[in-house]
C-alpha cells in the first residue's frame, strides 16, 4: 500500500473503533487484493457490519465524516439475494476526489454469509479484514481470489451469443436508414458492443490465460490485454452522431467480431456459423445502399 492508503485505511478504522454500532470492517475489492493496480482515484470498498440497518440509512450525516460529499448514490434497502435479510449500499464521492461504495451488512446477516459453506462473490474476490470487535470473522473463509474468473462457454452459449449478436445488425441498419439515432446507438454500442464483443472478447483473453484471470467489470483492463491491432480495431467501432460515421462503426464491428469469434470457436473447438454471417452482412448492406 501507498502512505495514502496507509492514511485513509488508519482513518476508516479509528472511526469505526469509534461507532459502537460498527462490529465488523472490511475491505474487498481492487485495494484488498494483492498486487492488483490501483491508482489515487481508485475507489475503497468497505463492508460495514452494523448491529441495526435502519438507523445508517434514515440519518446519513455520517457519510460526512470522512470529508465533504460531492454525490452520493443510495441503493434501497432490498434484501440480500442469498440469505434474504435486509442490506443496503451507497457510492460516495468526495470533493477531494476520494471515494467510497460502502456496503450495510446487519451482524445477523453476516453471522449467515460467515456460516456458509461457500464465500459470497465479493469476498471470494479478494477481502481484508479491518475491523472486527467480536471476533466474527474467525470462522471467516480465506479468499480464495478466484471470482470472476469466467470459464469456458459451453458451444450452445457460444453459438447464442454470436446469434445474438447477429440479429441485433439488421435493427441497427434499418434505425440508421430511418435516421433513428438514438436506437440505434442503443443497440449499436450498448447491445452489439458492451454485451456481446466484450463477452467475446474476455474469453478470447482468458483462453490465452488458461481461464484463471478475473475481470474487470464493464470492460476495466481490456485495452492493457488486448493487442495494440485488435484495439484499434475496437476503437473504429465507435463513432459520433454522423450517419454515415454509425454506418462504418456497423460496418467494422461485424468483420471484427467474426474474426475474434472465429479464433475463439478455433480453440474450443466450435464451428462458426459463415453463412448465416454473410447472409446478415448482405442484408445490413442491402439497408444501407437503399438511403
Amino acid at each position: 500500500m501507498t502512505a495514502v492508503d496507509d492514511k485513509q485505511i488508519e482513518q476508516l478504522i479509528c472511526w469505526g473503533e469509534q461507532r459502537a454500532t460498527v462490529r465488523v470492517m472490511l475491505l474487498t475489492s481492487t485495494r484488498a487484493i494483492p498486487h492488483a493496480p490501483h491508482d489515487q482515484l481508485s475507489d475503497y470498498d468497505v463492508i460495514l457490519v452494523v448491529t441495526e440497518l435502519r438507523s445508517w440509512v434514515v440519518d446519513r450525516a455520517w457519510l460526512n465524516d470522512f470529508g465533504e460529499p460531492l454525490i452520493v448514490y443510495w441503493d434501497p434497502i432490498h434484501p440480500n439475494p442469498t440469505f434474504g435479510i435486509e442490506e443496503c449500499s451507497n457510492v460516495t464521492q468526495y470533493t477531494d476526489n476520494l471515494k467510497i461504495d460502502f456496503t450495510l451488512w446487519p451482524v445477523n446477516l453476516f453471522r449467515q454469509i460467515v456460516a456458509a459453506p461457500a464465500l459470497l462473490a465479493e469476498l471470494d474476490a479478494g477481502y481484508r479484514v479491518l475491523l472486527d470487535k467480536d471476533h466474527l470473522t474467525t470462522q471467516l473463509a480465506p479468499p480464495t481470489y478466484q471470482a470472476y474468473i469466467p470459464t469456458p462457454p459451453s458451444l450452445e452459449a457460444y453459438q447464442t451469443l454470436i446469434n445474438d449478436f447477429l440479429s441485433d445488425a439488421p435493427y441497427v441498419a434499418k434505425c440508421l436508414w430511418r435516421d433513428e439515432l438514438w436506437p440505434a446507438k442503443w443497440c449499436l454500442d450498448y447491445d452489439m458492443k458492451h454485451v456481446y464483443l466484450r463477452q467475446l472478447l474476455e474469453w478470447r483473453i482468458e483462453i490465452e490465460q488458461d481461464w484463471a484471470l478475473p475481470v474487470g467489470a464493464l470492460g476495466k483492463g481490456l485495452k492493457k490485454r488486448l493487442s495494440l491491432d485488435v484495439w484499434a480495431r475496437v476503437e473504429q467501432t465507435y463513432a459520433g452522431a454522423a450517419l454515415a460515421d454509425n454506418w462504418e462503426a456497423l460496418a467494422h464491428i461485424l468483420p471484427l467480431f467474426r474474426e475474434v469469434a472465429v479464433e475463439v470457436g478455433q480453440r474450443l473447438g466450435y464451428p462458426y456459423p459463415n453463412e448465416l454471417h454473410q447472409r446478415v452482412w448482405a442484408y445490413v448492406e442491402q439497408i444501407r445502399e437503399q438511403r
